[in-house]
């Protein structure tokens, strides 16, 4: 989603987040429709580009406007601006009918009051909760409420290796450990070729690379209560371990510590990394003009062992959600715009378009979610990926310890040692910006 979502950062965004109120669609150029024939939709950047989105996306609405006679405006938001423009649109007022956001979200974007619970009645409007894979639902908002979203498109990381480069190396499988990425990442960092992609600069990608670091190292970012632990041992090894990547281990690009939006992808499209971590990333490879028997793909690494539950873990539970403001003038409407986004037959065609998961259990029977990659994927959304914490201040964490990670990789890039304590240092100010918010 492009894949990974790019959460904007500093104190502005997390006061809008404090500030916001429970307000939706409005009347104005960019907010909601008070036609009952027409909506307005945020779609998040899921291809290559905006203009791919929608061109995938345009024949689609066209389609729901020919069943239903609504009219559906487009605006396809990318991840750098999305959640900015969300925030800024529950205090204005004046945001969409429907829109996309990063799974990770729901429980801030819950708290705000802005978005339309999914009760039972609700449900019953798309076909019920028991459509919905339950792991994919498990993200949309916190425990023990109504969700605040429905699931759209599940993903979950994988390792995507350059077999080309793999063969010149002299490496004969994808590496199964982090000790056997680091190997074979040195091998492959040879005459302006990197082993692994990075983006330093990507705040979200940042959160859930440590995340599933941290879960490895048998810790957490919050305990039971909510409140924030990154101090913990647990959590500074794992932001360790991965700025390690570029500041010890020179497997990773210096220059990837500046990467925020894709570059890694197209690196890794055009032979310059021979391995990247990412999610559903078959679309855009094709995109930059990479073809499918170039690469492959295995579950990303643990430090031992096999992928799986605990210290197991080796995906957050990724994905895209849809969601309506719930003072739309047109809930109906929007409503049945999200009942088509969710329906069997929509879900084949958008999944199987950017290499998704569908989080609808009886889509997923397509033989096209059957190929390689998303085998992968469904096997560690399965098995070992766990969702990232449903906590109504999930925004401002992605936002403080990815620019901590941010921080640090920009040291490791002006060739730095990154310490132990230099980690720590960066992490607890992280927990007291958190603090103090």
């Amino acid at each position: 989603m492009r894949r990974i979502r790019t959460v904007a950062g500093g104190a502005a965004v997390i006061t809008l987040l404090a500030a916001a109120t429970a307000c939706g669609g409005g009347t104005s150029t960019d907010g909601g429709s008070e036609s009952p024939k027409t909506l307005t939709y945020w779609a998040s950047n899921q291809g290559p580009s905006i203009e791919a989105d929608k061109k995938i996306l345009t024949p689609e609405l066209k389609k729901f406007e020919k069943q239903t006679g609504i009219k559906v405006k487009l605006e396809v938001v990318p991840w750098s601006d999305l959640l900015t423009r969300i925030l800024t649109a529950t205090t204005s007022g004046q945001g969409p009918d429907v829109l996309n956001i990063g799974n990770t979200w729901s429980s801030s974007l819950q708290a705000t009051g802005a978005l339309l619970p999914w009760d039972d009645k609700n449900f019953e409007k798309v076909g019920g909760r028991d459509r919905f894979v339950e792991s994919a639902l498990g993200s949309t908002g916190a425990e023990g409420k109504d969700p605040a979203a429905l699931p759209l498109y599940s993903m979950a990381y994988a390792l995507y290796y350059n077999k080309v480069m793999f063969k010149d190396a002299g490496i004969d499988k994808p590496p199964a450990t982090w000790a056997e990425l680091t190997e074979a990442g040195k091998k492959l960092s040879q005459n302006g070729k990197w082993g692994l992609g990075a983006e330093g600069s990507n705040l979200s990608n940042n959160i859930h690379q440590v995340f599933v670091l941290a879960k490895q190292h048998g810790a957490d970012f919050f305990d039971a209560s909510g409140k924030p632990t990154f101090t913990s041992d647990g959590t500074v090894a794992a932001v360790k371990q991965y700025v390690d990547m570029m500041a010890k281990d020179k497997i990773v690009a210096p220059g990837n510590a500046e990467y925020a939006q894709n570059q890694s992808l197209s690196d890794f499209s055009k032979d310059k990394t021979a391995m990247v971590l990412w999610q559903a990333a078959a679309t855009t490879f094709k995109s930059q003009g990479m073809d499918d028997e170039e690469w492959g793909v295995a579950p990303v690494p643990v430090q031992s062992g096999t992928p799986g539950q605990g210290e197991q873990v080796n995906s957050m539970v990724a994905g895209i959600n849809i969601a309506v403001f719930k003072n739309s003038k047109n809930i109906d409407g929007a409503t049945e715009f999200v009942k088509f986004m969710t329906s069997d037959a929509e879900q084949k065609i958008l999944c199987q378009t950017y290499g998704s998961v569908p989080p609808v259990k009886a889509a997923q029977d397509d033989p096209a979610f059957d190929r390689p990659e998303l085998k992968v994927l469904r096997e560690t959304l399965a098995t070992s990926a766990a969702a990232l914490p449903q906590v109504p201040d999930e925004s401002q964490f992605e936002t403080n310890v990815g620019n901590a990670v941010k921080a640090l990789f920009a040291k490791a890039a002006g060739g730095a040692a990154i310490s132990t304590a230099d980690v720590k240092a960066e992490l607890t100010k992280a927990e007291q910006q958190m603090a103090s918010q």
